[in-house]
């Protein structure tokens, strides 16, 4: 396969047509961020408002639709669970049972509908769980967990652990993420899974799952039989003192766990619980746009940006119970919406440009996995899948910022579109946050399709890298998820300006050339890209 590094001097001819205007974005981030849209929870009544508008807007800026049916639509069957008020989990540990309500104490999250009601089942520390089997690094292994409840930390082994133990140091690795862990629990045979709360190990604070808010989860209907009857975040505060009856700290069993050959062992103690979801069937919706290319219609580049945010929800200290997700994640689609502008309205790309809107990002990035399960075009001939997922809205800045670095070719071209704006490319500050994991590129990288995921930076223009972080930090503190990530008239969205505009030239690069843009050597998926490698010859 040609590679698009093989041609930097036809890359250097194209010119950075189409322009990007932070005024538009600006104007679709109030209006889909407002009220009016109800927080665009996915299944709710603002979700058919978001979908029109986004709808209504790659119309306007001149794209067919390609979803389902010759519609813009790709319709998505969910089964909706609700954990409703009142649920408890009871641990008793060498002293008298200790209630930890849901909400202020633990994230509860029965598995299947209806009442979950589990007694005295016993509990097991089972580390970091089995973040890597393959290396000898699976706390399960020879252990029999079933009908137990395992409880486990947040993040890697050599998070925190001061040397590489072979796990990307700060750096989070797939099999650190909390659902790679219950996978791996539940093939044991376990009934429950607890996590114990740090926010550095998980880089948001416990008010994200717990206080007022009732996140909803989703699952694709039908829901399908597991052993893992609830899954659960424990707050730290709740659980520590707990363990310290049994005689354990978290610094002591994060000692014994960090370790190949560490393996699960009993607590003593038991686990009960009582809890009920409600389930209700929901369709939602993927919105899908094309522009066809003027030769290789057949080839893709694709840009994505989830439009849901977390609807309505328990209401914060002020009442509100809107979670209008301004920034995440009416900011990137309203980048997507304003790329797609420039690309209509200027010279058609060679390839075709696929702009899709998600669905159910928030629940676990189902509707960008059910489009990689069900592509509307072939991800074999899908060169380049850029992600516009920022996280806060920034002033100009001198830099941006690349999620998941050393993966794919497409980060050379990201240097070059930067350079063409005055901007360098750094990585990201905090990689022990899992982004690369955490956003609707990643199941395209799962397929094999080389992606690009990167944000507006934070060194920026006035007040340089230390203005910047103290947006980021009040935002990751105050509003990720919450009432507050809503319009500001005062953003600029000058930063935003700078982040779509290097999307936008990235992808008019890939688009344009007939190479196909390849993994870089060592990353995990270049494998499954060889093997449908006939398909671009």
């Amino acid at each position: 396969m040609r590679s698009l590094f093989l041609a930097p001097a036809l890359l250097l001819t194209l010119t950075a047509a189409g322009p990007i205007d932070p005024a538009r974005i600006k104007a679709d981030v109030r209006t889909l961020s407002s009220d009016a849209f109800e927080g665009r929870g996915p299944g709710e009544p603002g979700e058919q408002k978001a979908i029109a508008y986004i709808a209504r807007q790659m119309a306007a800026a001149g794209l067919q639709p390609a979803g389902e049916n010759g519609g813009w639509y790709q319709s998505i069957p969910f089964v909706r669970l609700d954990t409703l008020p009142g649920g408890r989990l009871t641990i008793a540990m060498r002293g008298s049972p200790a209630v930890l309500r849901d909400g202020p104490d633990l994230d509860i999250n029965p598995t299947t509908p209806g009442r979950t009601k589990l007694d005295h089942l016993p509990l097991v520390f089972a580390g970091w769980g089995a973040p890597d089997p393959a290396r000898g690094w699976d706390a399960f292994q020879g252990v029999d967990v079933r009908g137990k409840v395992v409880v486990m930390l947040a993040n890697d082994p050599d998070f925190e652990g001061g040397r590489d133990l072979g796990f990307g140091g700060r750096a989070l690795t797939f099999g650190g993420r909390g659902g790679t862990k219950a996978v791996a629990a539940a093939k044991a045979g376990a009934a429950g899974v607890l996590f114990i709360h740090e926010e550095a190990a998980y880089s948001w604070p416990y008010s994200q799952v717990g206080g007022s808010i009732r996140v909803p989860s989703f699952s694709y209907a039908p829901l399908k039989p597991t052993s893992l009857k609830f899954s659960g975040i424990v707050r730290g505060g709740a659980i520590l003192p707990l363990l310290a009856r049994a005689g354990f700290t978290l610094p002591a069993l994060k000692q014994r766990a960090r370790s190949a050959s560490f393996r699960a062992f009993a607590l003593p103690g038991t686990v009960s619980v009582d809890a009920t979801n409600r389930a209700t069937n929901v369709i939602s919706h993927n919105v899908v746009g094309i522009l066809r290319g003027a030769a290789r219609s057949d080839e893709t580049v694709l840009y994505g940006a989830h439009w849901d945010a977390n609807g309505h929800n328990g209401p914060d200290a002020r009442g509100d119970s809107i979670r209008n997700g301004a920034i995440d994640n009416a900011t990137g689609t309203s980048e997507m919406l304003e790329v797609a502008r420039a690309f209509a309205h200027g010279p058609r790309p060679q390839r075709s440009v696929v702009f899709a809107a998600w669905t159910a990002e928030e629940k676990g990035l189902l509707g960008s996995e059910w489009f990689a399960q069900h592509p509307v075009v072939p991800l074999a001939k899908m060169a380049a899948v850029i992600n516009l997922d920022p996280h806060v809205a920034l002033p100009a800045a001198r830099n941006l910022e690349l999620i998941g670095p050393g993966q794919s070719e497409l980060e050379g071209l990201l240097v070059q579109a930067a350079r063409e704006q005055g901007l360098r490319v750094d990585p990201e500050p905090s990689p022990e946050a899992g982004w690369y994991f955490r956003s609707d590129h990643f199941p395209f990288a799962q397929r094999g399709v080389p992606v690009l995921a990167f944000r507006g930076g934070r060194d920026l223009k006035v007040g340089g890298l230390a203005a910047g972080q103290r947006i980021v930090g009040a935002y990751n503190q105050r509003c990720y998820h919450q009432p507050c990530d809503q319009f500001d008239p005062r953003w600029t969205f000058a930063g935003s300006a700078q982040e779509a505009l290097a999307a936008y030239r990235v992808g008019q690069m890939v688009a344009n050339s007939a190479g196909w843009p390849g993994w870089l050597p060592g990353a995990v998926y270049a494998a499954t890209r060889q093997e449908s490698a006939a398909d671009r010859r």
